[in-house]
């Protein structure tokens, strides 16, 4: 993937660079501090839509700098909250020999016979382990079959064989997958009777004080009438 060092920083240049349809970018790694980059949007996308997931190993070819090879794996991408439009992406440079570490989703194949016989459905727990392997072995995604798993039943994370050069990290004993009970309509109407039987939470209401009744006794006696009606004594016993 070709990349070249990226000059525009400020919110205002980095607006412009996206409308020349050029993507900003950052790319980590212990072998070098951060570096800015820009990114062909068509190129990149392109790439992207060819993997089942965002976990891509490249070789960036950075035009004009001294290590003008790199090996990364897109970290993040930002997308634009409404048209999902790219926005920013992420490198981590690694080294051909690093063990790394990601994230990995998980999707599950066949129909559980929990589900096809018993009418049980599937529960997915866990959306992505984490893997650790050479840069060359990580995974985009891993499959499992839930085919065998019956009603009450689950996959652990123990269960998941992982692919070759991986190793899972994590308890042995967290559910990824699992197959649970169908609610019966009895289970469903308890459910709804419950809810509508719950107490309703009682509305705060603020009420105003009147003026002339409590809003006058609250107000504060001003200097002048407190020294008048210290007088009021004195002049009643002359």
């Amino acid at each position: 993937m070709n990349a070249q060092p990226r000059a525009a920083v400020k919110h205002s240049a980095v607006k412009k660079l996206r409308a020349t349809g050029q993507i900003p970018a950052v790319i980590y790694g212990r072998l070098a501090p951060p570096q800015n980059l820009e990114l062909n949007s068509r190129e990149f996308g392109d790439a992207i839509a060819q993997h089942a997931s965002e976990n891509i190993l490249v070789d960036l070819s950075v035009k004009g700098d001294r290590r003008p090879q790199r090996l990364a794996l897109v970290q993040e991408i930002q997308h634009h909250p409404l048209h999902g439009h790219i926005l920013h992406v992420d490198f981590h440079e690694v080294a051909a020999d690093e063990m790394v570490t990601i994230n990995v989703p998980v999707e599950s194949t066949g129909e559980a016979i929990g589900v096809k016989t018993s009418g049980g459905v599937l529960e997915r727990v866990m959306f992505r382990l984490k893997i650790r392997a050479l840069p060359k072995d990580l995974p985009e995604v891993l499959i499992v079959d839930v085919t065998h798993l019956d009603v009450g039943k689950a996959i652990h994370l123990g269960d998941i064989k992982p692919p070759a050069g991986c190793e899972i990290l994590g308890h042995k004993e967290l559910t990824v997958l699992a197959v649970a009970a169908p609610v019966t309509e009895v289970q469903e109407a308890a459910a709804t009777a419950a809810a509508a039987d719950a107490p309703a939470q009682p509305e705060m209401i603020k009420e105003k004080k009147e003026e002339g009744k409590e809003g006058a006794a609250a107000t504060p006696a001003k200097e002048g009438d407190k020294k008048a009606e210290e007088k009021k004594p004195a002049e009643k016993k002359k």
